[in-house]
């Protein structure tokens, strides 16, 4: 166990940067995690932690050949991405983002500039909870392994891919993978959610703001609408990702 009480010591330094800079992260090849409840996750699926920072009194497994460092509650509120911290951080050396040359699955969801990293975190959460093999990230999405996005998965990004690709080398992938692309969204053709036929495709999920983007609009072989009430003009992207995902698993 190492004890630093100094706000300027490099490892307090580091962990900011992860906390505040993208580029950064991915530079350095490591993420943040805050929370007891995320710490166990990682400890319990075996994620390639690389140093465990708690406050006094906090419990921590303690995990061969991870660092771990003591600090004081001050320090730990100088360096937590949370408003009021648990006590307990974590870092952990970032997968690789890129695809592989051919994906493993039935059922993928691509989400399409979505912003938000709660939303992110949220729809990788309900996406290993009901059975999907992965996400594509495309068109400048929240970065996936921010502290707020890690939190809102609530452990699922130990256990299911995510990628990032550019727009235009979607179609290839997903060909050398055998999954036909749908959509999300309304268009003349559009069918009900509920009949079409989801055991193996990849759907795109548009942005809070947009929606799906002509690209990927033009791109998609189906596209499918959520009944709603016409009052109602749209859904959170995230309740939208449920939706699909849970019609996908049926």
């Amino acid at each position: 166990m190492e004890y630093i009480t100094s706000r300027k010591n490099p490892v307090m330094l580091h962990i900011r940067k992860l906390s505040a800079d993208r580029t950064y992260r991915r530079k350095s090849g490591e993420f943040l995690g805050d929370g007891v409840k995320l710490l166990e996750e990682a400890v319990r699926w075996n994620a390639p932690l690389t140093a465990v920072v708690t406050t006094p009194g906090v419990p921590a497994s303690p995990v061969e050949g991870v660092r771990r460092v003591e600090v004081p509650e001050d320090v730990m509120a100088s360096i937590s991405p949370a408003k009021t911290p648990q006590g307990a951080l974590f870092l952990a050396r970032m997968p690789d983002p890129a695809p592989p040359e051919r994906l493993e699955g039935d059922r993928f969801l691509v989400l399409d500039g979505l912003q938000d990293p709660g939303n992110v975190g949220a729809i990788w959460r309900t996406a290993d909870a009901l059975g999907a093999d992965g996400l594509i990230l495309v068109n400048s999405c929240a970065d996936p392994f921010s502290p707020k996005t890690v939190r809102a998965t609530m452990g699922a990004c130990f256990r299911l891919p995510v990628y990032e690709t550019e727009a235009d080398a979607l179609p290839g992938l997903l060909e050398r993978s055998g999954l036909p692309l749908y959509a999300a969204a309304l268009r003349e053709d559009s069918v009900d959610v509920r009949t079409a036929r989801l055991s193996r495709c990849a759907v795109v999920i548009g942005s809070e703001g947009r929606g799906v983007s002509p690209e990927l609009l033009r791109l998609s072989e189906k596209t499918m609408k959520i009944p709603m009430r016409e009052r109602c003009e749209s859904l959170n992207a995230a309740v939208a990702a449920a939706i699909v995902l849970w019609e996908m698993g049926r």
